[in-house]
């Protein structure tokens, strides 16, 4: 089970001792939250105090306080803690936030929380996704899809690699990639973050993006929790994402044949097969959209008598044609984008096609090439010690050899041991101190132990790489086809802060028409005031005015950077240390102070696209320091400003709350919902439509549908949803072609539904008749 710690409590003195708990465990005791007010001893200051006690929340004398929470944000979970200002949101609203954050779609260009809670570091490290360092060292070669980090530890030196994934899809169909965010020659602590992953920035999480709102109606476009976007972020991709879809085709042993994956197909045109390759597969890099073959297949036809016809196509054409149907893999409907990757798989004891044959060469060649840069970096490592060990020792005895004289105690240069050779060099360790001679030998060991670990390593994924594939009872080849799609953000998204205030995008304005203020920067998105009374979730608000301090001071450290005054640095150091004393940054104050001139300066260009701030459950910034800070950034102490009707250039009447908000966009997508059909699949019992988009279905005209047709007295439509539209079989046939034909749809016949339930009754015993108006049986 787990165990969270407490500081134990006796007669209201808070204990360093700390005691592990379970939630049984902690039954029984009363227990005190950190936020609790407590003197230099250690002694509870308040005579009452709200405590935890029997699952709820009370007042109680602190003498009965039993623990002491460590930790604040210790009562919340992990996404809940993500959540600034959590203290200020009504519970309900916090609960959709923790919920929406899982929900946030990984963006192209990552960007972490300007209003966060300290959180985001810690929750980003202790994720898979992330690469961390095992051990500390330096890193010797960066690429997009590796990171090599050299070091030495007791057993000497070493070469850590982290290959990078690129491009892969996930369970919800977004890409998962990861990006180096170190350099060559950086120093690399163990457990440091190397490489992000998606939804990160700089080993922070990052599951959204800052942007400017503002809280006012727009010309009723933001009714109803609707959001009204500039089409800017549009433009600049802010919430753009890559999406990737994977498509899927087995070919078959069959009784009368085995299918075939191939590009020689019946019935389709030579130029509906040129992003093809000769394999029938279309080649990577190739744009497809609805309707364009993925995959060629054909399947053989069984055992049956041709037609005329089909002996006239065997003469013409050949043997094929007649034999063979085409079972394509077609791109399904609503789906584009670029073939970023496809996998094939054949059974043992079948021929590889061109296309298998080609890839199993890429991925060696790529395998070589990792090992055989892990090797000279090796080989690099160990050329360099052996000649530090070489020239910083004093010769023993005089040598000669490999064109090299020296005398003894004398030393070699590295400019000598770079003429030399392997052979001369092995003479040449002979004439030092044994003490030497066993290092060097110590040294060439531990390499040679290196290199035969590479060795083992590459033949391992070589032997692994060449293993047969295993596929199910008659399948004898799988094509996996991998399609890319871009998505942006577009009217029908969802979108979402983190404080469970969500919405849909009603429409995306042009800049033009957008609010703007008095610099004549326009916002980026408009929210509904009205979203904010009624849910409790007040938290937004105070993130707006943070986010807007932090936007404010790092313009002004901006400014500072573009007058480059005489004692620049001096004045950017005293604005830094003055915000980070405001805001009671713990050691800020040391921690700037001792930054060189070079360091100040990487952190004063982070800061100037905006101060962060990290407002951690509980512990917040309060009324006093936002004060302070509203001061700082020379803002109204209302936080709100004058904006300006982007339509008719007009001030607004009311001065409007305009700030920074952490936006997400979340997976509820308009493209993965929109869906139409005319005709397709029924079900086999009712004859009814299936449901769903995945099956092609239709949308179910349920019971409370049909009652507002009743009310509306729509007699027609009603008969129409209830017969042609669902389960009239032959109805629904004479209703098609009248359409096609351009004639009035006949009469409406006799529903499924009333057959199948006129044989369930003739199951229960009961013989059902039908009659027309004369009385006579109606078959």
């Amino acid at each position: 089970f787990i165990e969270a710690p407490y500081k134990k409590v006796i007669n209201g003195k808070v204990l360093e001792d700390l005691v592990y708990l379970t939630a049984t465990q902690e039954e029984g005791h009363v227990i005190a939250p950190a936020s609790t007010s407590i003197d230099e001893h250690g002694n509870i200051i308040d005579d009452f105090i709200e405590v935890r006690a029997k699952g709820e929340i009370i007042l109680a004398p602190k003498s009965s306080v039993t623990l002491f929470d460590i930790s604040p944000k210790m009562v919340v979970g992990v996404a809940a803690s993500l959540i600034p200002f959590l203290e200020h949101d009504d519970a309900n609203r916090a609960l959709m936030g923790s919920n929406m954050q899982r929900q946030g779609v990984p963006l192209i260009w990552t960007e972490a929380p300007m209003v966060g809670t300290g959180m985001e570091g810690i929750v980003a490290r202790d994720t898979w996704e992330s690469i961390k360092a095992d051990r500390s060292g330096t890193v010797e070669k960066v690429d997009s899809q590796n990171v090599y980090i050299m070091g030495e530890d007791e057993d000497g030196a070493f070469i850590d690699h982290y290959p990078l994934q690129k491009n892969l899809r996930t369970n919800q169909n977004t890409t998962f990639s990861q990006r180096p965010i170190v350099k060559v020659g950086q120093k690399i602590g163990a457990n440091q973050i190397v490489a992000d992953g998606p939804s990160m920035d700089m080993g922070e999480l990052a599951v959204g993006k800052n942007i400017m709102v503002a809280f006012m109606p727009w010309y009723g476009y933001n009714f109803e929790d609707a959001i009204v976007v500039n089409e800017r972020i549009i433009r600049q991709d802010a919430f753009t994402s890559v999406h990737t879809y994977e498509k899927e085709i087995e070919a078959r042993e069959l009784k009368h044949g085995v299918e075939e994956i191939t590009r020689d197909i019946p019935g389709v045109k030579d130029e509906d097969l040129t992003h093809l390759d000769e394999s029938g597969i279309v080649k990577i890099g190739s744009y497809v959209k609805s309707g364009m073959i993925l995959v060629g297949k054909v399947s053989p036809k069984g055992e049956v008598k041709p037609t005329p016809e089909e002996r006239l196509l065997r003469a013409i054409f050949g043997e094929k044609a007649g034999h063979v149907v085409n079972k394509s893999l077609y791109c399904p409907p609503s789906t584009e984008g670029i073939v970023v990757d496809v996998k094939i798989f054949t059974k043992r004891g079948y021929d590889k096609d061109n296309r298998a044959t080609k890839h199993f060469e890429e991925e060696k060649t790529k395998m070589e090439r990792d090992y055989h840069d892990r090797l000279s970096m090796v080989d690099r490592e160990e050329i360099l010690r052996l000649n530090t060990l070489l020239t910083k020792n004093k010769l023993a005895m005089d040598v000669d050899a490999g064109g090299l004289k020296a005398k003894k105690g004398s030393t070699i240069t590295a400019e000598q041991v770079a003429s030399l050779n392997r052979f001369a060099v092995n003479t040449i360790i002979r004439s030092f101190d044994p003490k030497v001679q066993a290092e060097f030998e110590k040294q060439k060991q531990h390499f040679r132990k290196q290199k035969e670990k590479l060795k083992a390593d590459f033949d391992d994924k070589i032997s692994i790489l060449e293993k047969d594939d295993i596929l199910p009872s008659g399948v004898v080849k799988l094509v996996k086809v991998y399609i890319a799609t871009k998505r942006k953000l577009k009217v029908g998204d969802k979108m979402s802060g983190r404080h469970g205030n969500k919405g849909i995008v009603s429409i995306i304005v042009p800049e033009v028409d957008m609010p703007y203020m008095s610099d004549g920067r326009t916002v980026d998105i408009v929210l509904n005031p009205l979203g904010v009374p009624s849910r409790m979730n007040i938290g937004q608000i105070l993130e707006v005015h943070l986010g807007l301090v932090g936007k404010r001071l790092g313009e002004q450290i901006g400014e500072m950077f573009a007058k480059q005054s005489k004692d620049f640095i001096a004045s950017l150091r005293a604005k830094m240390i003055e915000i980070s004393d405001v805001v009671k940054i713990a050691k800020g104050k040391e921690f700037l102070t001792a930054l060189n001139d070079e360091e100040l300066l990487d952190y004063a260009r982070d800061w100037s696209k905006g101060v962060k701030f990290a407002t951690p459950v509980f512990e917040g910034v309060d009324e006093a320091e936002f004060k302070k800070l509203f001061e700082m950034a020379k803002m109204d102490m209302d936080g709100k400003m004058e904006l300006y009707d982007g339509k008719t250039g007009e001030k607004l009447k009311e001065r409007v709350n305009v700030g920074y908000m952490y936006m997400l966009k979340l997976h509820h997508l308009v493209d993965e919902k929109v869906h139409a059909r005319s005709t397709g699949p029924y079900s086999l019992v009712t004859q009814q439509p299936v449901g769903g988009k995945a099956l092609f279905g239709g949308q179910r005209f349920g019971e409370m549908e049909v009652w507002a047709l009743e009310a509306y007295g729509a007699a027609h439509m009603l008969k129409e949803m209830l017969t042609i539209k669902s389960d009239d079989v032959d109805g629904r046939v004479r209703a098609y072609k009248a359409i096609t034909n351009g004639e009035n749809v006949p009469e409406t016949g006799i529903p499924e539904t009333f057959y199948v339930l006129t044989n369930e009754l003739k199951a229960l015993g009961l013989d059902v008749r039908v009659y027309d108006n004369n009385e006579n049986e109606n078959d």
